[in-house]
């Protein structure tokens, strides 16, 4: 119950879905926990169910100052960062024929720009041999009808995440990332499409996955812990699919 006793760790996207799920675990394995979004209505309605030493900080990560205005309230709050967990993203659809350059930007801005940005932030302040964790997703890896942009970010996202394994190797800080597949999150319910779309489109995702469900964000919660904790203590570098097995057939 204390794999990550004394620990600080700052986790983006964190008042919903995979974030929360995760803020509880950390908590309840002794971290001390900066609870991070962009609703303070929904921050509000998270620090309701949480329990431990942790703060809220209202920050959008697709906007450069609240980046900064995060690692500040982090490190006043702290002193030190052992875990950053980047995990914020969003996944409005559209098809190649439609894609907006607003699009492209909020997609660029929040998933892409957002975590380089707070990784730039709390680099000074991340102790050695801490640990810097991204939320990606598979998406990269298939090609799914509609999220043209929303894979190219987290395409992105991964090749950074390479580079910045090899950059913090002196400091012994690893860098992961997380690749979920289809997730029982609210994601699904701010892609801008009709519920009756986004249920079939649920099920379609399903049948798609050997274990022939959705995950849960607590799977994933997990998974982060793992490697957040010492257990992980040798993982650097990769990119661990969470998706039932559905990137491997």
């Amino acid at each position: 119950m204390n794999k990550l006793k004394n620990k600080v760790a700052v986790i983006t996207g964190a008042n919903s879905g995979i974030g929360l799920a995760t803020a509880k675990l950390y908590l309840k394995e002794g971290a001390k926990v900066v609870v991070s979004g962009r609703r303070q209505e929904a921050l509000d309605e998270a620090k309701k169910e949480l329990e431990g030493d942790f703060i809220t900080v209202k920050a959008d990560v697709s906007i450069p100052e609240d980046n900064i205005h995060l690692i500040k309230e982090a490190v006043k709050a702290y002193g030190t960062i052992d875990i950053l967990f980047l995990n914020a993203g969003i996944a409005p659809v559209s098809l190649t024929n439609e894609i907006t350059e607003e699009h492209y930007d909020t997609l660029f801005n929040t998933n892409v720009k957002g975590p380089i940005l707070a990784t730039k932030e709390a680099l000074g302040h991340i102790n050695d041999g801490g640990t810097i964790l991204f939320t990606n997703s598979i998406v990269h890896q298939k090609g799914f009808d509609g999220l043209g942009v929303y894979s190219a970010t987290k395409g992105a996202l991964r090749a950074y995440q390479r580079v910045l394994t090899s950059e913090l190797k002196s400091r012994g800080i690893r860098v992961n990332s997380i690749a979920p597949g289809p997730i029982d999150t609210p994601i699904y319910d701010k892609m801008g499409l009709p519920a009756d779309v986004v249920e079939e489109m649920g099920k379609g995702f399903a049948q798609q996955v050997p274990l022939g469900r959705f995950g849960t964000s607590e799977e994933i919660a997990k998974t982060a812990l793992f490697l957040a904790s010492e257990e992980a203590s040798y993982i650097n570098g990769i990119e661990l699919e969470v998706d039932g097995g559905l990137s491997q057939i």
